[in-house]
């Protein structure tokens, strides 16, 4: 079980993955959208197929943070650092422009399952901001000079995807309910920017500061 990694740091991306999961963004407005537009089952179609992409695209960048840590430990650690200045990045991102949420209100014919799941696939893996961010944020919680490295970056990056289970699927199911909370209240979505900016710029430190050290 040398791929687990710690019990705190396992706690942090946990916390860090629920903040990305209740953060308004594009796959969020295609699951909702759907949702209202087609039903539940139609955004519960389009987030397996997001889910499905992820896990693909967590895959290959784990594999190859694994192969670059093999390769150049050093060039490892650069990308640790060029990666706090992304989170950061995200992180003003969030504070300046905050969330673009506009999910489709208007009730069509509910395309088959099929459909809305190879959607979700398509706009997971045609999005190359997903492997800019999981080549960033993963490393952020493992240490180049960890023999394990390559485990533990997997298990991370798979980890993702059941962890948002608990956030994505009740933001489904009460798709109606939730798309008219973030409209009303416009002081709700402010409050998910700066949670999902002070997570990632909590990490963008650590990172930073270990570095020089």
């Amino acid at each position: 079980m040398a791929f687990l990694p710690d019990a705190a740091v396992f706690a942090q991306f946990a916390v860090a993955t629920f903040i990305i999961a209740i953060t308004p963004g594009p796959d969020m407005t295609l699951f909702v959208g759907r949702a209202l537009s087609e039903g539940r089952a139609a955004g519960l179609a389009c987030m397996a197929g997001a889910l499905t992409g992820c896990a693909i695209h967590t895959t290959l960048v784990a594999l190859g943070l694994s192969a670059l840590i093999v390769a150049s430990p050093q060039a490892f650690l650069v990308l640790k650092i060029v990666g706090a200045a992304y989170l950061i990045w995200l992180a003003w991102q969030a504070i300046r422009k905050g969330s673009a949420f506009s999910p489709d209100m208007h009730r069509r014919k509910a395309r088959p399952l099929w459909r809305n799941w190879a959607t979700g696939i398509g706009i997971n893996l045609l999005n190359p901001k997903i492997i800019l961010f999981f080549m960033t944020f993963l490393p952020q919680f493992v240490s180049a000079d960890d023999p394990h490295a390559a485990g533990k970056l997997l298990f991370l990056g798979l980890s993702f995807i059941p962890l948002s289970l608990p956030v994505t699927i009740p933001m489904v199911l009460a798709a109606d309910g939730f798309a008219g909370l973030l409209s009303r209240s416009p002081r709700v979505t402010r409050v998910i920017d700066w949670l999902f900016a002070g997570v990632f710029s909590a990490f963008a430190l650590k990172i930073l500061t270990a570095q020089a050290r």
